[in-house]
This record gives structure tokens, sequence and C-alpha cells, in this order.
């Protein structure tokens, strides 16, 4: 969330990244609401004061029966102001948390269609195999039974398949662990609060993507982002242990609402697949160069598995809340003769930061909110899609990438 301090001064700032996002949200209403509480911020101060007063007049004797009703009209009169006050605190929060992270200058403008290509990497292939007609062939997948026992988009991976899942992830956490990422496993529930720190606030009622558990104020965690988030919650970090790199894995969880109109075959959007998830604390003047640390471990990642990408800088219409800019690596599909994605990388300044209250202590003792980050390093059940379409051949077999092999017995093909 942004400090109302923040939006006050930055007011055309903050309006230009709200709309370029796509939010349909009156700003100024914010600002509205947080002078009608500074109003009745004073206006309870004044009556504490005179609670205050009357207080003292009350001690060292029998005090005036009109004294004494004084301060019953103040008690009662604060009581009700402070209820006013709390009501527009909430009132405000609840308005600054639907306003959007700012986006940096470099950020093109425009919907998805204007992101831009900043880089590409290997060398396109022409023919592929379709992973999913690929995997049920070989009785590696099992999508039938899956909607038998959770419904549609849920799946089985047996034998080779769940095995070759076990590899990428082995590798994608070897790959991080070289960079100094401290390896978690995570919860894979989160409080509200912890959610909505996130900033995963959809543009439309219909693109929630969380499943609640009914009953609690808990809900599944589409991505280990989320609890990562949450790790610091609440705490003041010393400037000198920053910054701190993290590697969640965990399941994640997601209806895929809104997601009408794109690639949905087999296992490139489910509602449940395993994820590790790279995630970092820092300075607010570390964020920028951290973000380009790891979108360059995203890609060391993926060239070692021989996978041709490009890297696009996202436009502000298809950046998240909490984003300042983001970093899409897409994958070329030679099934589908286009790019489509496989990871992100987020610099979500102190937005997520100042939502779940983690800070840092400067050394000479000032305190600031901290930046976080987020990227992936291998979600699994996509990566699955991706070594099938690269890797099968037509003799029905798969050559293993040789950086997958060592977690696969040595394996050149299964």
């Amino acid at each position: 969330m942004l400090d109302v301090k923040f939006i006050r001064e930055n007011l055309a700032l903050v309006e230009k990244s709200t709309k370029e996002k796509g939010y349909k949200i009156d700003v100024r209403d914010a600002l509205k609401i947080d002078d009608e509480r500074k109003a009745i911020l004073t206006e309870v101060e004044a009556l504490r004061q005179k609670r205050n007063e009357v207080a003292a007049k009350m001690k060292g004797g029998k005090p005036e029966p009109a004294l004494i009703e004084e301060g019953k009209a103040i008690k009662i009169e604060l009581a009700e102001t402070e209820k006013k006050l709390d009501e527009l605190e909430k009132k405000l929060n609840s308005k600054i948390k639907a306003i959007p992270n700012i986006i940096f200058d470099d950020v093109p403008l425009g919907g998805e269609e204007c992101s831009v290509e900043i880089k590409k990497w290997g060398k396109n292939h022409e023919e592929g195999v379709d992973h999913l007609d690929y995997a049920v062939s070989r009785d590696w997948v099992d999508f039938e039974r899956g909607a038998k026992v959770a419904g549609a988009k849920f799946y089985y991976l047996k034998g080779e398949m769940a095995l070759l899942e076990n590899a990428l992830l082995q590798y994608g956490l070897s790959k991080v662990l070289e960079h100094g990422f401290t390896f978690m496993t995570v919860p894979d529930m989160v409080s509200s609060r912890v959610l909505e720190g996130c900033g995963f606030n959809p543009r439309t009622s219909d693109q929630s993507d969380e499943y609640y558990i009914e009953g609690e104020d808990l809900a599944m965690i589409a991505t280990a982002e989320m609890p990562l988030t949450g790790y610091h919650m609440d705490e003041i970090i010393d400037e000198d242990k920053l910054p701190l790199f993290y590697a969640g894995y965990s399941a994640c969880f997601r209806k895929e609402a809104g997601t009408y109109g794109k690639y949905t075959r087999g296992l490139f959007r489910v509602h449940q697949f395993n994820k590790l998830e790279m995630y970092a604390f820092c300075l607010p003047e570390q964020s920028k160069e951290i973000h380009e640390k790891i979108l360059k471990i995203e890609e060391e990642i993926w060239q070692g598995l021989g996978i041709p990408y490009h890297v696009i800088n996202i436009a502000a219409g298809d950046l998240g809340a909490p984003a300042a800019k983001k970093y899409d690596m897409e994958y070329w599909s030679p099934v589908n003769q286009k790019y489509q994605e496989i990871t992100s990388c987020s610099n979500c300044t102190d937005f997520q930061a100042r939502a779940v209250n983690c800070r840092v202590r400067r050394k000479d003792g000032t305190i600031e909110f901290v930046h976080t980050l987020n990227g992936t390093a291998i979600p699994l059940a996509r990566a699955l899609v991706v070594i099938l379409e690269n890797y099968a051949t037509k003799d029905g077999k798969l050559k293993v990438p040789e950086v997958l092999r060592p977690y696969l017995n040595n394996k050149e093909e299964i």
C-alpha cells in the first residue's frame, strides 16, 4: 500500500499510475477521507486533553457534582468521537489498499500488447510435440482421475513424469543456492492480512484468484510469494542484515479467474501446481539492482535447460497492483509457434512492506520501510510442458536435458 502523505505530495503521479495500470479508482477520495480523519483526530485529542484536565481537578478531595457531570459528558462524547475516528481510519485504509503502486519511468505505457521485448536468447525450434498428447500416451499424467477426485484441471503425475518434476526442482534449487538464497518450505495458507499485504487486488470482482477457507481467516496461497511477504511482518531488520534472499517451495492454488482467451491446455494452466519462488527483502537503494539479479538467475536456469526465450518489460496496463516494474520471460513454444509466459520477476518497492509493516533500522537509528522483490525460479507444471514440447522425440522417447541428468540417475533419455 502507498503512504497517504506520499499520495498527497505526489497526487498527479499516483493518479497517472493508477490510470495506466487500468484501475478505475478516484484517488482523491482517499485524501478527502484523510481530511475528515484529521479533523476528527483534532477533536479527539482536544477531548482527551479536557478529560485529563478534569481528572486532575478531581484529585485530592471530594469533587464537585458539576465536575463529575462534566467528566461523564466528556467520556460519552469522547467515546462517540473515537468511534467516528476508528470508522474513518478503517475506511481510509480500505481506500488506500485499493490504490496500486506507482510505476517506474521506464515501464511502457498501454495494455498487454504494448509490452517491450528487451532481449532474446536461443534458436527457436520449428517443430515440437504436444505435451498433453505425449504425456497421456506414456501414461505419465492422469487428468481424468484428477477430475474424479478434485474436479476439472486437477491431475496426477506418474512415473517418469513425477521424477522429471523432481529433477526440475532439484536443478532449480541448485541454481538459487549458488546465488545465496536460503531454501524454505512455507505454509500453504495465509491470513487475510498477509493476503492483502501482498497487494493482489483484482481489477474487477470476477478476477479474484484465491481459494478461501470457509469459516476461517485463511486462504490457500497462489504463490510462495504470499507467505514469504509475511515472513518478516511487524519486524524491524537491522541495515547490515540486508539484503535477505529466500527461495520458497510450495504448492500453489489458483482459480485462474480472468483467464478467458489465454492458453489453458493440459498442464499449462491448472488449479494446483508446485513452484520454486525467489524473494528478496532489501534497502530501497538496492532494489533496482536486485531486480536485474533475479532476472539474470531466471535466465541462467532456462539457458541451462536449453530453452529459447525472450524477456519483455511489462506494460503498465498488464502490471499487477504491487509491482512498480515487472519482467516476464516467455519461452518459444514450437507447438503453438509463439512465445508463452514461463517466469516473471517484479520490483514491488515498499508497497508490500508498508502493508505488512516490515522495516529497516538504519545505522544512524532512522527507520524506514524495506523494498521487496519476487521472481519465479521454476514453475514445475509449466516447466514440464516446456521440456516435453522441446525434448520429446519422434520415436516416443524423451531426451533428458543434460543439466537434469544428475537428478535422474544420469539417464540420457526416458
